[in-house]
């Protein structure tokens, strides 16, 4: 393959960067269109009462709570035993290294 002189490298870097950026600079700027003006006595909206939301058992939210922190408990636990098994593999790799 042959070497490429400093200039045919920047001439080529040039040259993508035009391909590249040739697209965002030809985009066509988009216009938002104009605001709608209503007139305030045209618009009489009745506002209605948004129903009531769900009714939130203590009793079940308790419990959701306490079965959460228990799954935590346990993936803290299970994170404690793997982390132990890597040092321990860890450890005794390096030994059996420097033997």
């Amino acid at each position: 393959m042959p070497k490429r002189s400093r200039l045919g490298q920047l001439a080529g870097l040039v040259a993508a960067g035009l391909v590249v950026c040739a697209p965002a600079a030809q985009a066509v700027e988009i216009q938002a269109p104009a605001p709608v003006i209503m007139q305030a006595g045209a618009v009489h909206e009745v506002l209605e009462q948004a129903p009531p939301g769900p009714v939130l058992d203590p009793a079940e939210t308790d419990k959701a709570n306490s079965q959460e922190t228990k799954k935590k408990v346990i993936a803290g636990i299970a994170a404690a035993i793997l982390l132990g098994l890597v040092i321990l593999g860890r450890r005794s790799r390096s030994k059996k290294k420097k033997s």
